[in-house]
């Protein structure tokens, strides 16, 4: 699908919700819709769209995919409402825009510029149109899953007794860098962070922060109290790695757990039942099928494999409540497989499934995996063995 047939999509929710129009500031959206990620505003009328480059209009007339005289360079927000809204006598008041991510004081600006407009969230409906990949899109997100493999590949050359886990983390990341990782991730979650990804090892795996609903890793101070730390990797120890990256802005998410030396039984028996779980959900995931169906056969399998106590299991009582979610432009974007979403899944959708077990008095193991949801039967995206790594 190419870029102005996505935007004729959002041009028939506008006229459906009885919209004048929408404005979109968010960079992955621009991008979704247009091809560049320059600093810009794109106008979207029921009958038209210009897309307003605010800075870097060279390097925006390069990279669209949409008519070069739909481009133009304006940075005032009020230049652009005189110019397209200001003289429009038809369409009413009410405007759409990403209001899950403005700033308040981008929006104050916004009321003041728009005066007596009705500001309607679009946000929902982009997010719902970006659930289903294009044949395009699915390849970046190959790449990326190539990309993210070389991560995985310096884990077994890198990973020996006295190795911190920065070392570690600090070699995955320069192979994700050298296979074409731009060196960001993109959360839709104002004031998020943590380091490059999680990774942990030994008695850090039980140490849960807040900062990602996930195995985190402690970090290296309070700062930012998720990633890795300076602890040393023992023998006999699981080591979980969970590091993303964006490829030619897209994402691969991938989890896969290491021991260094002989893996205790109890570990190597947790790893197996949750690739068990994991094969399951990949043969019945369908289009149509509801996440929270999903999230239900997840917990139905682990309860026949007698892993209901370890399945999602933070420690001293706490469990998530979610399997996995959707990846593309986002590192996290809908659908989410989980208790609560009970949206279904379509074809061409990419889910991370995203699973760990615990065991408080053994250790903690986690596999994850993008799956490509395919009416036809679905894909593994991923690239790396699904197995449990005992490094020698």
């Amino acid at each position: 699908m190419n870029r102005e047939d996505r935007i004729k999509i959002l041009q028939n929710k506008i006229r459906e919700l009885g919209l004048c129009g929408a404005l979109l500031c968010y960079s992955r959206d621009i991008l979704y819709y247009t091809g560049t990620a320059q600093p810009s505003y794109l106008v979207v009328l029921p009958d038209d769209y210009v897309l307003f480059v605010r800075s870097g209009i060279e390097f925006a007339l390069d990279d669209v995919l949409i008519g070069k005289e739909k481009v133009r360079e304006e940075r005032r927000l009020a230049n652009i409402f005189k110019e397209i809204f200001a003289v429009r006598d038809s369409g009413g008041k009410r405007i759409g825009t990403e209001l899950d991510i403005l700033t308040a004081e981008q929006f104050k600006d916004m009321e003041k510029i728009f005066a007596g407009y009705e500001f309607v969230n679009v946000s929902p409906f982009v997010l719902e149109q970006r659930k289903t990949k294009d044949p395009s899109e699915i390849e970046k997100i190959k790449k990326a899953c190539d990309a993210i493999h070389r991560g995985h590949e310096a884990v077994l050359s890198t990973m020996k007794e006295g190795v911190t886990e920065l070392e570690l983390a600090a070699a995955v990341e320069n192979a994700h860098r050298l296979a074409g990782h731009e060196g960001i991730f993109f959360i839709r979650q104002p004031d998020f962070f943590m380091s490059r990804g999680p990774i942990s090892s030994g008695s850090n795996l039980f140490k849960i922060s807040g900062v990602v609903y996930t195995i985190t890793g402690v970090g290296l101070s309070s700062s930012v109290p998720a990633g890795p730390s300076l602890r040393k990797i023992a023998k006999g120890e699981p080591v979980i790695v969970d590091i993303p990256l964006l490829v030619d802005g897209y994402h691969a998410d991938q989890t896969r757990t290491y021991c260094l030396g002989k893996a205790p039984d109890e570990i190597k028996s947790m790893h197996g039942d949750l690739v068990t779980i994991a094969d399951h959900l990949i043969s019945i995931i369908k289009p149509g099928m509801k996440c929270s169906e999903i999230y239900g056969a997840a917990i139905e399998k682990a309860k026949e494999l007698g892993r209901s106590e370890h399945f999602q299991n933070f420690g001293k009582g706490k469990k998530s409540r979610l399997i996995g979610h959707g990846i593309g432009l986002e590192l996290n974007e809908p659908p989410v497989p989980s208790e609560y979403d009970h949206s279904p899944v379509g074809d061409n959708y990419v889910v991370a499934l995203d699973m760990h077990m615990m065991n408080e008095a053994v250790g903690v193991v986690k596999l994850e995996d993008m799956i490509l949801i395919k009416e036809r039967g679905n894909e593994i995206m991923t690239k790396s063995p699904r197995r449990l790594f005992e490094i020698t």
